[in-house]
C-alpha cells in the first residue's frame, strides 16, 4: 500500500485471466477443448463524470475542473458497497436457456458456478434462465441429459457441466451447451482454475455461450471502474472502485480526500491513466495494475485532463490549458514530448480515439454549442460530426469505429444517444434525464453510463439497439464514471 499526497492506493490480487476463442453457432462446434487459468496480478483506475463549464455564455461538456467537487457535495455516498443488478428491460422474445447446477459430488462451492452464469445471461437481456426449482432433472453430462425434461418446458438451450477436484488442488469443469431442438451438441469444452478461480470460470463459461449462440464476443469476464464520494465530517472522500461486469469482487483502489477523474484504460488491460487533485490542482498520472506503481505525467498550470489511450499504447491524447485555452495534445511515452493538436480559441475537450488510431473525436462549441467533431491526424484536417440538436457531447466509440455513443440534449435533458457515422441514423438510447459518461463494451454490444435514480447516482446500462436495459446501484451510495475494460487478450 502507498500512502501519498493525500492519496492511498490499494493493490489487488486479480486471479484468472480472459481465455477466448471464437464460436460461433454456424460452426456447429462439436470439439473438445482445454483451457487453463492463469494467474495475473490487477488492479485498477478510473474517474469522474464529467460537467457543466461556463464559457462565452456557452456550456460546454468537459471532464476537468474544480467544480466537480461543488457537484458532489450533492451526492449521498458511502462506503464499500458492492453493485446490484436490476434488470429493468430485455428483448421481447429472450431465449429460454437452462443452467443445471455444477458442484463436485454434491459438494458446496464457494462461488456457484451456474448461477453466475444464469445470471451473467439474464443479464444479457438476450436470454431468459430457467429457476432450478422447475427443473426436472439434473444432468452433469451429455450422456445423461434427457432431452424431453427440457423441451417440455419450452428451453430452447441447455447447458451442463461436471466440476471434478484435481488432485493438486484446484477443480476442472468440462461443461457443454446443447440445443435442445434436434437434441445437438453445439461444443463441449474442459478449463481448470483453482478455488480463487471459480467466479473466472463462471465467467468464461457464459462467454462462451453468449458467443457461440449470438456471434458476438462475451464480455462477462471483463471489469469495470467507477468512483464513489463519502461524507466524513465536513469533508469529501473519494474511493475509486473496481469490480467483475456484473458489480462483484467489488475492491477499493484509490482513497482520497481530493478528486479523481477522467480514467483510461491502456488497450492491453494492465494500465491506466487518470487525473487527480492531490496536489491542490489537477494533474494526470499512469498507474500500472500489478503492483500500483504510478508516475506523474503531466503538472502544468490550469487544466491537465481527459487523457485517452491510443490503440497502440504509444500515446495519451489529452487536454491542456496551459496556452491560455482548453485544446487538444498528445503526449508521446517514449519521447515525453507534447504535441499541440488544435488552435481555436473556443474550448476543445474530451478526446477518443478511433480504433485504427489515425484520428480522434472531440467536443467543440467553435461552432457556437458543443458538438463533437474528427481530427485526422496525418492532414489535421477537422470536420463536424454531430448535427443533431444544440447540444453533443462526450463521444466514445464502439470497437466497429461506426458506432458513436455520446451525450445528447433533447427538451432540456440529458440523454445517452447513438449515431451510426456511416449511415447517419441517430438514436436515443437512454430514457432518464440527467445521463452522462458513457462507456462502450468491449464487444460493442453494451453501454454504461451514470444517470440519477431519484436523488440518488447509480450506473445504467442499455444495449447498442436500446433493447436491453438495467441499472446498476451501488447498495450503500452513490456511484459515478464507470469506465468498461477492454478485453486483456
Amino acid at each position: 500500500m502507498n500512502d501519498k499526497n493525500n492519496g492511498r492506493v490499494y493493490t489487488e490480487y486479480k486471479p484468472g485471466k480472459y481465455l477466448s476463442s471464437k464460436y460461433r453457432l454456424s460452426k456447429c462446434i462439436c470439439s473438445k477443448r482445454s483451457r487453463t487459468f492463469g494467474r495475473l496480478s490487477f488492479s485498477s483506475y478510473l474517474s469522474f463524470p464529467g460537467h457543466l463549464l461556463k464559457s462565452n455564455g456557452l456550456l460546454a461538456r468537459t471532464s476537468f475542473g474544480l467544480v466537480l467537487a461543488i457537484m458532489w457535495l450533492g451526492f449521498n455516498t458511502s462506503a464499500q458497497a458492492e453493485l446490484a443488478i436490476e434488470i429493468t428491460e430485455g428483448v421481447d422474445n429472450p431465449a429460454r436457456i437452462a443452467v443445471v447446477p455444477m458442484n463436485p459430488g454434491g459438494a458446496m462451492l464457494s462461488e456457484d458456478i451456474s448461477a453466475i452464469v444464469a445470471a451473467d445471461l439474464d443479464r444479457s437481456g438476450l436470454f431468459q434462465a430457467m429457476s432450478r426449482v422447475n427443473m426436472l432433472s439434473f444432468p452433469k453430462s451429455v450422456s445423461e441429459v434427457y432431452y424431453r425434461d427440457w423441451s417440455v418446458p419450452g428451453m430452447e438451450y441447455l447447458v451442463v457441466g461436471d466440476v471434478q477436484r484435481e488432485p493438486a488442488g484446484g477443480y476442472k469443469v468440462v461443461f457443454s451447451l446443447l440445443q435442445v431442438h434436434g437434441e445437438r451438441k453445439l461444443f463441449t469444452e474442459l478449463v481448470r482454475g483453482s478455488e480463487n478461480e471459480l467466479r473466472d470460470i463462471a465467467h468464461y463459461i457464459s462467454d462462451k455461450v453468449y458467443e457461440t449462440i449470438t456471434g458476438v464476443r462475451g464480455a462477462f469476464s471483463t471489469r469495470i471502474a467507477y468512483v464513489t464520494a463519502t461524507p466524513r465530517g465536513q469533508d469529501l472522500v473519494f474511493r475509486l472502485m473496481v469490480s467483475d461486469a456484473d458489480g462483484a469482487r467489488e475492491r477499493l483502489m484509490l482513497e482520497s480526500k481530493e478528486p479523481i477523474m477522467s480514467p483510461s484504460w491502456a488497450p492491453n488491460a494492465r494500465e491506466l491513466v487518470y487525473v487527480s487533485f492531490e496536489t491542490g490542482r489537477p494533474a494526470i498520472y499512469r498507474q500500472r495494475l500489478s503492483d500500483a506503481q504510478r508516475e506523474q505525467v503531466t503538472n502544468f498550470r490550469g487544466l491537465n485532463g481527459a487523457p485517452a489511450w491510443s490503440p497502440d499504447g504509444k500515446q495519451l491524447a489529452l487536454v491542456l490549458s496551459k496556452d491560455g485555452n482548453p485544446e487538444i495534445y498528445l503526449f508521446s511515452f517514449a519521447t515525453r514530448a507534447f504535441t499541440r493538436l488544435t488552435k481555436h480559441f473556443a474550448i476543445d475537450t474530451e478526446p477518443t480515439w478511433t480504433p485504427d488510431g489515425r484520428a480522434l473525436l472531440f467536443t467543440s462549441d467553435r461552432g457556437g454549442s458543443p458538438q463533437i467533431y474528427k481530427l485526422t491526424l496525418d492532414s489535421g484536417a477537422v470536420e463536424r460530426i454531430t448535427f443533431e440538436g444544440s447540444y453533443n457531447a462526450r463521444p466514445r466509440l464502439a470497437p466497429d469505429g461506426r458506432t458513436l455513443v455520446l451525450v445528447h440534449r433533447q427538451n432540456g435533458r440529458y440523454h445517452i444517444a447513438s449515431k451510426d457515422l456511416v449511415s447517419n441514423d441517430f438514436r436515443i438510447l437512454s430514457e432518464t434525464r440527467l445521463d452522462e459518461s458513457p462507456t462502450v463494451s468491449p464487444n460493442g454490444a453494451m453501454v454504461i453510463y451514470a444517470a440519477k435514480q431519484g436523488n440518488k447516482g447509480v450506473l445504467a446500462a442499455v444495449s447498442i439497439d436500446a433493447g436491453v436495459r438495467f441499472l446498476l446501484p451501488s447498495s450503500r451510495g452513490d456511484v459515478r464514471e464507470p469506465a468498461w475494460a477492454p478485453f486483456s487478450n
